[in-house]
């Protein structure tokens, strides 16, 4: 991500941006590397990470994580995780080959992108992590 996503906002910049330009959606899309593979490896550290996530973003979840393992080749193989919230998703990609994951996170109602990333980087134990910021409208 880093700089084709163009530069990055703080959290009061993008909360600003999405209020004041009447936005229809946020998105952050976190990148992470070198991940705790025992971490990324537990469907129920993954389960309880999307309890948490919306927990800690203030986001009501609409029924239960699902999460699933799956994957006909070490590149993709892992779980993948969807967690509809009442705002829209939470979901997730955890490649156990390469200890790395994908998750974004979309509401139709602010949050703070940047301490998002920073929760879903220490929740996973990963040394790298990118994340870029998009606003959805037409």
């Amino acid at each position: 991500m880093g700089p084709k996503a163009g530069p990055l906002l703080s959290d009061e910049e993008a909360i600003a941006k999405y209020n004041n330009e009447k936005q229809w959606g946020l998105l952050v899309s976190i990148d992470l590397g070198e991940c705790d593979h025992d971490l990324i490896s537990s469907k129920e550290h993954i389960t309880q990470f999307a309890i948490d996530l919306a927990k800690e973003i203030n986001m009501k979840r609409y029924g239960e994580p699902y999460v699933v393992f799956f994957g006909d080749e070490p590149k993709v193989q892992g779980y993948s995780l969807c967690q509809l919230i009442e705002t829209s998703m939470i979901s997730g990609h955890f490649a156990e080959d390469t200890d790395r994951c994908f998750i974004d996170v979309f509401s139709c109602r602010e949050f703070p992108p940047e301490k998002t990333a920073k929760y879903v980087q220490k929740y996973f134990g990963a040394k790298k992590m990118e994340y870029s910021v998009s606003f959805r409208d037409i």
